[in-house]
């Protein structure tokens, strides 16, 4: 296990996908170079789901991930709720649907997407493990009680909970306010951290006269609010030059020291890159919390209309 994934949010077109979503656009042909450079960089953990794109970013994951071999390389995507009817409400047969886009035989991590029926749904899992289909489960954006509910009906059928996958940032910290970290560190699963750079905005690339795409989900999100962000972000950029890392790294370093498994977005080949060197850094305790204390004094809330909280 690496100390970071790469996250496939921003890949391909359509419904929930880069081109809404990021304002971006990236196709098999202009991510080979990112995925290769990954690969070669010991970066080898790619998170995806069936609901990126519908289906494309799982599609544009699997062409890239032919080139190597199937161990080389870790998968990791979910079972989504809200579409599950495309599925015939069948865990299974959405989980059938990504190992055929990926053109693979197993998937290495399966998540249940968000906690909308805890009872319904989680028991889906079971005849995953139990065929091979899937090495390990997780879930995302659950709370505590969700964490715990899941875990007991994996738990009757001699399975656990490996990971949660939850919204965490400098300015998003409710899994941690509202102990779903220390529940994890307690009973050994891993956090994995999505949106640590709240897509974009804690970059340092995007500030009031050089706003993210404006008419893109990101765009309409983070624009208004980047004028209380600047002092988080030159103090980000500041310690980073200590370090000889950038804004974005600094932001990546921050949430490692957190005891957490970020995701970071790859479209190029420098995310990739900065993403490896960031796994390097060790920032101190005054650090950590002179950025905490600075990204609090912003006032902002960025959970997403997905989530609720963990408090």
């Amino acid at each position: 296990m690496t100390k970071i994934a790469l996250g496939t949010w921003a890949w391909g077109a359509g419904a929930f996908g880069g081109d809404t979503v990021f304002g971006s656009n990236t196709d098999v042909e202009n991510l080979k170079p990112v995925f290769q450079a990954a690969m070669k960089a010991g970066l080898n953990l790619w998170d995806t789901a069936t609901v990126y794109g519908m289906g494309e970013s799982e599609r544009i994951l699997g062409a890239l991930s032919r080139e190597f071999k199937r161990e080389d390389v870790q998968i990791s995507t979910k079972f989504t709720p809200q579409i599950a009817e495309i599925f015939e409400n069948s865990v299974e047969k959405m989980a059938d649907a990504s190992i055929l886009r990926m053109d693979c035989d197993y998937i290495d991590i399966y998540w249940i997407h968000n906690p909308m029926d805890v009872e319904r749904w989680t028991p889906g899992l079971i005849p995953l493990l139990q065929k091979g289909k899937v090495k390990r489960v997780g879930v995302s954006n659950h709370n505590i009680k969700e964490i715990r509910l899941a875990n007991q009906i994996l738990g009757e059928a001699g399975f656990k909970v490996s990971a949660v996958q939850n919204h965490f940032s400098l300015l998003y910290r409710s899994s941690e306010k509202g102990g779903v970290l220390d529940y994890c560190k307690e009973n050994g699963i891993e956090f994995w951290a999505y949106m640590v750079l709240e897509q974009g905005a804690l970059s340092g690339k995007y500030n009031q006269e050089n706003p993210l795409p404006a008419e893109s989900d990101r765009g309409k999100k983070y624009n208004p609010v980047l004028p209380q962000l600047e002092a988080l972000t030159a103090e980000m950029t500041a310690i980073g030059k200590k370090y000889g890392a950038s804004c974005s790294q600094v932001g990546i370093a921050w949430a490692i020291a957190k005891g957490t498994l970020p995701i970071i977005g790859a479209t190029k080949e420098r995310h990739v890159i900065e993403a490896a060197e960031a796994a390097k850094i060790q920032l101190t305790a005054q650090e950590v919390e002179r950025l905490e204390k600075l990204a609090d004094a912003t006032g902002i809330d960025t959970r997403g209309g997905w989530e609720h909280s963990m408090e």
